[in-house]
């Protein structure tokens, strides 16, 4: 691992120059920072536009995040064992087209008022597939495009991005759902798919991917292969059931969320967009530290810390009252503290899962991690609407936000919470599994 002083420069960029200078390594951050733009102004979108063109109730609005969450538990394990037999670049050119033509359809059908319910939850789905395609792709294309002691620099980059896009993404959807429309606000987020796809469609340098055996090793194998791996590490079997209990009780506090922040705290669309803007700074004051505060406390330590803190400030949000000016402000407090301890934990993990990971199942710890992640992310929506509408949104919001504390707690109680700088174990594209054609 990099020092501390090498992992971010003078003026504070978690990225020293020396990796801005790579055209690929920047056409790589380019494309992803266009495409999470896009996947997470979608997010916000689509459901905001069921709740205020098509009426949609909490049962409903959960039904829809679910449906978009869905293909991360139906598909990761089998999209990773994909991903690492094919060049990720054009993994991630032919998702961002499709998602262009997904979202661009959805436009095109809003502004004729041919968008109903159905089709919502249609392009919600397929929009969440090819995303988990480009999301996967994108981790193991940093790993095959740079320096294994530049990860931790080059994560920092594309996790900044991906959080600062989860919020500014939210933000941008808000606010052109309240100014324009709702299907400008979807065309908008075609654009971006269409913008990555651009960029990284001129990335030049060829991976290093082996030739195509004769008969490669059936799909199921490859994906038992990933999952053996997964588990039996102690390391990252404790960040996947961390992050499993992080994304269900999050994908429900979201779900409630949504529904807290305009109907208990009469928020118009655009103060809803600001409030939640403020994990973007948040996120890249999280990138600095992450390139400094492991090198010297630990990876364990800082995990536990940062989750403890960034999960635990959202406990606050249920005791808001008041006007939009008192509420406003402590809102923008909030998202700014989570969504720095949301930055380090997210530069950490996936720094520590890069180098304890083999060469040719980065792909498959990635997706296998993903998957026991996220997949719970579609019940945990649904948990999420359910509340909502049997216990209120002020009750519902306090215990969705109390179950988030669960991942810093399995963290504390792990061997994780003493990890220092974790040892790489280098190993060649051949890794279980064979080789990887071109």
């Amino acid at each position: 691992m990099p020092s501390a002083s090498s992992a971010a420069s003078a003026s504070g960029r978690p990225v020293p120059s020396s990796l801005w200078r790579d055209g690929d390594f920047r056409r790589l951050w380019m494309g992803q920072t266009a495409s999470q733009l896009g996947e997470h102004t979608g997010l916000v979108v689509l459901p905001l536009f069921a709740v205020l063109t098509l009426d949609a109730d909490a049962d409903q609005l959960g039904v829809l995040r679910a449906v978009g969450q869905a293909p991360i538990f139906l598909l990761s394990l089998f999209v990773g064992a994909w991903v690492d037999r094919w060049r990720t670049r054009t993994v991630m050119v032919l998702t961002d087209v499709g998602r262009t033509l997904a979202l661009g359809a959805a436009a095109v059908a809003a502004l004729f008022g041919r968008l109903g319910l159905p089709a919502l939850l249609l392009v919600a789905f397929v929009v969440g597939a090819l995303s988990v395609f480009f999301d996967v792709a994108y981790q193991v294309s940093l790993v095959r495009l740079v320096k294994r002691d530049q990860l931790v620099r080059g994560n920092s980059a594309l996790e900044s991005s991906r959080s600062a896009a989860q919020i500014g993404g939210p933000a941008l959807g808000g606010a052109l759902v309240s100014l324009l429309s709702a299907p400008i606000a979807a065309a908008s987020s075609a654009l971006f798919f269409a913008l990555s796809f651009l960029s990284i469609r001129r990335i030049r340098r060829v991976e290093p991917t082996p030739e195509r055996r004769e008969r490669p090793p059936r799909v199921w194998r490859r994906v038992h292969e990933g999952l053996r791996f997964v588990v039996g590490d102690t390391v990252l079997r404790t960040v996947c059931l961390a992050s499993a209990a992080f994304q269900f009780f999050f994908a429900a506090v979201m779900t409630v969320y949504l529904l807290f922040l305009p109907r208990e705290l009469h928020l118009s669309g655009t103060a809803v967009g600001l409030a939640l803007a403020a994990t973007g700074p948040g996120a890249l004051l999280g990138s600095v530290l992450a390139a400094r505060l492991p090198n010297r406390f630990g990876y364990g330590p800082v995990l536990v810390a940062a989750a403890a803190l960034g999960d635990g400030v959202f406990l606050c949000v249920p005791a808001l009252h008041g006007s939009p000016a008192v509420t406003v402000p402590a809102l923008l407090a909030v998202n700014f503290v989570f969504g720095a301890g949301g930055q380090l934990v997210n530069v950490a993990v996936m720094a520590v899962r890069q180098t304890v990971t083999p060469d040719g199942l980065q792909g498959r710890a990635a997706a296998t991690i993903t998957f026991v992640g996220m997949g719970l992310s579609p019940l945990g929506s649904l948990l999420g609407g359910f509340l909502a509408e049997e216990w209120g949104l002020r009750t519902s919001l306090l215990a969705t936000a109390a179950g988030m504390m669960l991942s810093p707690a399995v963290m504390a109680l792990s061997p994780l919470a003493r990890l220092g700088l974790p040892a790489a174990r280098r190993a060649p594209l051949t890794a279980p599994g064979g080789p990887t054609p071109s």
